[in-house]
């Protein structure tokens, strides 16, 4: 349970200090330059390398490496300008080392976007100090030939600045201010020198991708005869996105995304299909917003439904891409939903394909198609899912049980255009507590330790829940479970045994009648305590060491621990990380390790550690507490204490397991 939450809770906090630690500036990109000599492995296999295990810090090492492998599949030789179209706002040019340093990001872990800028607010400010007065009609500007002027100089400006901020990080970039768009007046005697695009030439983008170098455009255009006409940004950069079809179309602005007219909350999804009507009906949805919103929907009733467009400022731009929780503002076409109690209002035989291609167990032989079809019958259900049947999930609810979602099946345009999220957030309106099981090899395990309250992990399956944080009650539903046969024992956490370690120690044992689910903090070895935060107050500092400090909690932590004025963080621990500056711990410099299991226990056979957090994935932390208890056999004085953050130990006795401070001292 605690893994779970504190990772959902922490996430946005830590969000920001997360794109700092991929982020280190003239650092960094000094790390990522310097040439490893070390075998036959190539200098730039080494920049990317070092680039991955810094995008580590701001997700899970599988989400990171799952979109980095689609976004790469994305483009092909003779299709190269398939990743993503950028567009850039002027507002956004005056961060143009942060810009730059995102764009750098991408291309260093081999992703070539195309970057297409504005230059507005710079235009604006040297239209008045000219004495130019602007003039707009219909939210358009009227550009004679002084504002044209004008406009060719600051955008060739703009423009060369980003590709010199890109090379002086070392990427390669390349300026391209013509022969990309053609195209006619929009109205000559309304708006002057105002194009509507024709034709989008991709080959000069291509051309730039394939020699290795950041294509960077602006959206002057010109006509058949070759007078250079002035084109919306917005405008350019969707008629570029039709061209191409990437698989994401970016808008990088300075508010990081799209923002709720009421309740001034980021809104983190559109999806067209299910929104965009009711949306459209919000009074507070006019002007800009609407007109943004119609132009999203036209885009991308063109593009392929596996195409999204993100809104989200530069600063956020890995974590939206690279991870499923994203940054900014999503807006995808999606499908409408639908939800029913029978197998037959979707068709028996596409649910059986589905079944088919996608169910783990069919795929392993462990179950047959007739088998799946035969439990469903067994108890009421309800099956969800979207129209294309990319995602479905059949959620087993007898009345007056706890529902169990026995089947999420998704395809690999479900997960990529985040499906999954609207199909489980249809399931949380109906169900205000679900458990279900997945396996522990699962590569989209991560998605679902972030949308549970509690997990658990055994016989290779994990058991996710929400909508439970008493213990007691998520003890008495694992025992219903248990009693009726709706989610195999060898998955439930019942009647586990102590290791031998600790069952030779009465001091390690739990007291008669102490709960089964154990699992938060211990002494070492086996002095049985209360929940972490039951412990007298002290004003002594403690050591502390972090183990497993790469993900969202490992760094939401040395931010805690940073601010606490009795707790020094003196090791560190991330074997991607490691020989790197921990940045976000500010009491004195501390460089990520790589603790073996041999460190742990030396570190505390002489006792340099007063307290061990294990910020590990689940299945990974017993033999680091083993070295611990090894360590403590010889340690003199107060041993340490060990906080797991996985579920390894969640149901051992001689652990208190819970929410700190939820709970009575023992």
């Amino acid at each position: 349970m605690l893994a779970a939450a504190t990772t959902s809770r922490l996430s946005i906090r830590v969000a920001r200090q997360a794109v700092k630690v991929a982020g280190q500036r003239h650092a960094v990109i000094s790390a990522v330059r310097r040439r490893d000599v070390r075998g036959m492995q190539s200098a730039a296999q080494t920049e990317r390398d070092t680039i991955t295990r810094l995008l580590y810090s701001i997700g899970t090492k599988r989400e990171v490496e799952r979109h980095l492998r689609i976004f790469s599949s994305a483009s092909h030789p003779s299709s190269p300008a398939k990743f993503a179209v950028i567009k850039v706002g002027g507002a956004v040019l005056g961060e143009l080392d942060e810009l730059a340093l995102s764009l750098s990001f991408l291309y260093r872990v081999g992703l070539y976007p195309v970057v297409l800028h504005g230059a507005g607010p710079q235009l604006n400010e040297i239209m008045e100090r000219e004495g130019v007065v602007p003039d707009y009609i219909d939210g358009i500007r009227v550009t004679d030939a002084k504002t044209l002027q004008i406009a060719r100089r600051v955008f060739h400006e703009e423009n060369l600045k980003l590709v010199g901020a890109l090379e002086k990080l070392g990427t390669r970039a390349r300026p391209i201010t013509s022969g990309v768009f053609t195209a006619d007046y929009l109205d000559k005697e309304k708006y002057r020198l105002v194009g509507k695009i024709t034709k989008v030439d991709k080959r000069p983008l291509e051309a730039s991708i394939r020699a290795g170098a950041l294509p960077i455009l602006t959206s002057l255009a010109e006509s058949p005869d070759g007078q250079i006409l002035n084109v919306n940004a917005d405008i350019a950069a969707g008629e570029l996105a039709k061209e191409l079809e990437p698989m994401k179309i970016v808008f990088l602005n300075d508010k990081g995304g799209m923002f709720h007219g009421v309740t001034g909350q980021k809104m983190d999804v559109i999806n067209l299909d299910e929104d965009f009507d009711s949306l459209m009906k919000e009074p507070w949805v006019k002007y800009g917003t609407k007109l943004k919103l119609r132009e999203f929907k036209e885009l991308l009733d063109y593009l392929p439904r596996s195409s999204s467009v993100a809104v989200i400022s530069a600063s956020s731009l890995q974590k939206e891409l690279f991870t499923d929780s994203g940054a900014g503002t999503l807006i995808r076409r999606g499908y409408k939903l639908f939800k029913h109690d029978n197998v037959e209002a979707i068709g028996a035989d596409r649910f059986r394909q589905v079944v088919h291609d996608r169910d783990p167990e069919v795929l392993a032989g462990l179950q047959s198609i007739t088998g799946v079809l035969n439990d469903l019958q067994k108890t009421p259900y309800t099956i969800y899912g979207d129209e294309p049947l990319d995602v479905i999930a059949v959620v087993s609810h007898p009345d007056g049980e706890t529902p169990v979602m026995t089947k999420l099946l998704a395809s690999r345009s479900g997960i990529l255009n985040n499906v999954t999220d609207n199909v489980f957030n249809s399931i949380k309106k109906d169900h205000r507590k679900l458990f279900w099981t997945t396996h522990a090899e699962d590569e989209n395990r991560a998605w679902h330790f972030e949308r549970a309250d509690g997990s658990f992990t055994r016989a290779g399956r994990s058991l996710f829940w929400y909508g439970v944080q008493d213990v007691a009650e998520v003890e008495r539903i694992v025992k219903d479970f248990e009693a009726k046969g709706r989610i195999e024992r060898s998955f439930l956490p019942v009647g586990p045994s102590a290791p031998p370690h600790r069952t030779a120690s009465p001091a390690g044992a739990a007291p008669a009648g102490a709960k089964a689910y154990s699992t938060l903090a211990r002494r070492v070895p086996g002095l049985r305590r209360g929940y972490a935060t039951s412990a007298p107050v002290s004003t002594e500092t403690k050591r502390v060491a972090l183990v497993g400090a790469r993900g969202y909690t490992g760094q939401a932590l040395t931010t805690l621990l940073s601010g606490h004025p009795h707790i020094d963080l003196t090791h560190v621990s991330s074997r991607q990380l490691a020989g790197y500056p921990l940045t976000s711990y500010t009491k004195h410099s501390i460089d990520y390790t790589n603790l073996s299991h041999q460190d742990v226990e030396q570190l505390e056979k002489s006792g340099e550690v007063d307290a061990w957090i294990m910020a590990l994935p689940n299945g990974i932390c017993k033999p680091y507490v083993d070295a611990v208890d090894r360590g403590s056999v010889e340690r003199k004085g107060e041993k340490s204490v060990i906080v797991d953050l996985s579920a390894d130990y969640r149901f051992e006795k001689g652990w208190t397991y819970g929410l700190p401070g939820e709970g009575p001292s023992a």
